[in-house]
């Protein structure tokens, strides 16, 4: 039975330009972090991610949705989660505030995240083998498919995981090999040319054969000077992903991007507001055959549908720490099969919780294992970080989540 709950305001100041791009130029990584202790003092950690300002108000929501789950028995909460998620998400006075984005969504997020922590340790296992080793009917029980009956019902979600499981075997062995990363660090908006050509030799010669650069300069010559800095060092053979983070207009996107196709990104991340779903499909028909990348800063599974619906969507970038976590991540990662398109989460857990996700997408969903962001900036403030070798997250052990916090 969960008995108390706290959740801390945590804030990590960066260090030499580190996590800057275009729009958030100075950030301080931060999470809410939710704690939920149950009889036996087991503790179920969940995060939520911010920049610093404002996440003492998701840390008021959290605490908001936690109190509503005391008394409650971890394995009877999750066997019908989905319905729970639905009750806290539309309590009628707080779902004002959103509904389903922003401050109350992100508290809704870490409380969540800590459900599913607490339940993997309860179970002594990692959150990876917990999900995959649940039956398709299990795992919908976790999701609130509410608003998403046009295109993915109970049963067809149930239909899908069936569908899969014949392969699921097969793909286990990603959990031997480990899985593929990117290194999102060496382009961060701040730093200067010399040192983003010394991290992409250092990431080259660290395995890695994905990377990511920070764009979205006032002089879009910086832009292209960067990216072709990059492609330069690293040659043709590795992915090169370029970055945005929602600066650019429609027609500034539409004019840049046409330059630096040029240079051929792998993809063009977050190139203009992430709620303008129609500038995106006109955006991907101009640009093609480019293809966008969106879901950093998109809050829930609605606008993720219409996202899918759109077909402007080449690979979906969900995260757990965004949406309203683990369980509204892996009914978009249901609906990301469906049409199709690969899922390549945003990792503002800088991978930690995401590790595990990614498996579960891969062996159980049948996603394609492409890679993960690598973000390395906060490993040690973590009890156990995730471990890279030779540009590939190792399969973590240790139960629950990965999310605990020194």
């Amino acid at each position: 039975m969960i008995k108390t709950f706290r959740v801390d305001d945590k804030r990590y100041q960066l260090k030499n330009g580190a996590g800057s791009d275009a729009v958030h130029k100075d950030p301080l990584y931060a999470y809410a972090a939710a704690r939920l202790t149950d009889e036996s003092g087991l503790t179920g950690s969940g995060l939520a991610f911010t920049l610093g300002q404002g996440n003492d108000l998701v840390c008021r929501a959290a605490e908001f949705y936690a109190n509503m789950l005391v008394g409650n028995e971890i394995e009877a909460l999750m066997h019908d989660f989905g319905k729970t998620f639905k009750a806290m998400s539309d309590e009628q006075q707080f779902r004002w505030l959103g509904p389903h984005k922003g401050v109350v969504h992100l508290g809704l997020a870490a409380v969540t995240n800590a459900c599913f922590d607490l339940w993997a340790k309860k179970r002594g296992v990692p959150l990876w083998k917990l999900l995959i080793d649940l039956s398709p009917e299990q795992i919908v029980n976790t999701l609130d498919l509410s608003y998403l009956e046009d295109v993915l019902t109970r049963e067809e979600a149930i239909a899908l995981l069936k569908q899969e499981e014949a392969g699921a075997a097969a793909r286990r062995d990603i959990l031997a090999k480990g899985y593929p990363g990117y290194d999102t660090s060496v382009g961060w908006f701040n730093y200067d040319d010399e040192q983003v050509r010394e991290n992409c030799i250092r990431a080259v010669a660290g395995g890695f054969t994905a990377m990511k650069l920070k764009v979205g300069s006032a002089d879009p010559l910086r832009d292209i000077r960067r990216a072709n800095i990059v492609r330069e060092t690293v040659g043709d053979h590795v992915k090169v992903m370029l970055d945005a983070n929602q600066q650019w207009t429609l027609p500034q996107a539409i004019s840049i991007c046409g330059e630096l196709k040029k240079m051929n990104p792998f993809w063009v991340e977050e190139p203009t507001h992430p709620d303008d779903v129609l500038a995106h499909v006109t955006l991907a028909k101009a640009v093609a055959p480019v293809k966008l990348a969106i879901g950093e800063h998109v809050p829930n599974r609605i606008l993720f549908k219409n996202y899918l619906q759109s077909g402007c969507t080449g690979f979906i970038q969900v995260d757990a720490v965004r949406v309203g976590g683990v369980s509204e991540f892996i009914t978009i990662s249901l609906l990301s099969k469906k049409f199709g398109v690969p899922v390549v989460p945003h990792v503002g857990d800088m991978g930690q919780l995401h590790q595990h996700l990614v498996l579960f997408n891969h062996i159980t969903v049948g996603h394609e294992a492409l890679f993960l962001e690598h973000i390395p900036h906060l490993k040690e403030h973590f009890v156990h970080p995730v471990r890279i070798d030779n540009g590939v997250y190792i399969t973590p052990q240790e139960p629950g989540s990965s999310c605990d916090l020194k």
